[in-house]
């Protein structure tokens, strides 16, 4: 099975010393978030998890722990963007991060990271001219850690529109003029350029669009074949083997203008002040009327004597 850490909050930027407390106790309680008193108990053994799967904007404070991680197989997405403190408040600097993107990629190995180039928004001072420029621009630095980037375009959800009233989604034109420019930078640095939950009709114009962290890149990342049970995903366009998050939503502390996860800067401020870096959850503890329930894990790997390999 997977497990995921990044799609309801950040959890190497804000929560890495929980998280290796979690790994070293063995297992993690994870709320459901549309029923606060379901409560789902995850192993976390190498034994079962096939994969431990990370997405952030900032995997520096994780670095100290990467030997520790060795027994797990893993995947990273780390997001890299041009924007600024105006839309990304505490996000450090892209430089910085550039440079922790390289030593996860020397330590975990290229096929076991991707670099996410998302949400892309026009307003601010971005247009399609600036995207194609500040995205050949950090291709180019990232040539030869990666051979993955994926690429999205700003959903306007309720609370994105509440939140980034100034930020508008690329039209359809738009969209098109950016999926063939970063096709051709994509192959210009040695990077297969994804589609995240779009149409396919971007891959007529050079994108790949059967999912960011679809089996395919995964198995890559791991090096075995895997038979994951099948699953109805929430995004219909959506091909990717998420797993089982252990994150929380409204936890995330960079308040990006555009975060689908975070409501307002209010609540994640408040959240984030009942984090204890030694409970089994990311937020509080246990209480009364919990309902806590043994998750049903096993390995999907289909032989783990034979490793599979990729030209």
């Amino acid at each position: 099975m997977i497990i995921n850490t990044g799609c309801r909050t950040d959890i190497p930027a804000f929560y890495s010393k929980w998280l290796m407390n979690r790994i070293k106790e063995g297992y993690v309680l994870v709320r459901n978030p549309y029923n606060n008193i379901q409560v789902t108990k995850y192993r976390l053994s190498p034994d079962v998890i096939d994969c431990l799967a990370f997405c952030t904007k900032n995997p520096e404070p994780m670095l100290k722990y990467l030997g520790e991680l060795d027994k797990y197989k893993q995947y990273w997405f780390v997001t890299i963007t041009p924007y600024g403190k105006d839309i990304e408040p505490a996000v450090p600097n892209k430089e910085k991060v550039i440079e922790s993107f390289k030593k996860l990629s020397e330590h975990i190995g290229i096929d076991s990271i991707g670099w996410r180039y998302d949400p892309i928004f026009i307003g601010n001072g971005f247009d399609v001219k600036k995207h194609i420029e500040s995205f050949e621009k950090m291709a180019k630095q990232l040539k030869g850690y990666t051979n993955n980037c994926t690429i999205s375009f700003l959903d306007l959800y309720e609370k994105v529109k509440r939140n980034a009233k100034d930020l508008q989604a690329p039209t359809k034109e738009q969209e098109v003029e950016l999926a063939k420019a970063f096709s051709i930078i994509g192959k210009e640095n040695n990077m297969i350029i994804h589609s995240c939950c779009e149409k396919t009709c971007l891959s007529e114009y050079g994108l790949k669009s059967n999912g960011c962290m679809s089996q395919e890149i995964v198995e890559k990342a791991i090096g075995y074949s895997l038979n994951p049970p099948r699953r109805k995903n929430i995004r219909e366009a959506c091909n990717c083997l998420m797993g089982n998050d252990i994150g929380a939503y409204d936890t995330c502390g960079h308040l990006c203008k555009y975060c689908y996860a975070n409501t307002n800067k209010a609540l994640v401020i408040e959240n984030m002040k009942k984090h204890n870096e030694n409970s089994p959850f990311l937020i509080g503890e246990i209480e009364n009327g919990d309902k806590i329930t043994d998750a049903k894990q096993m390995s999907w790997i289909i032989n783990e004597n034979e490793q599979i390999s990729f030209i």
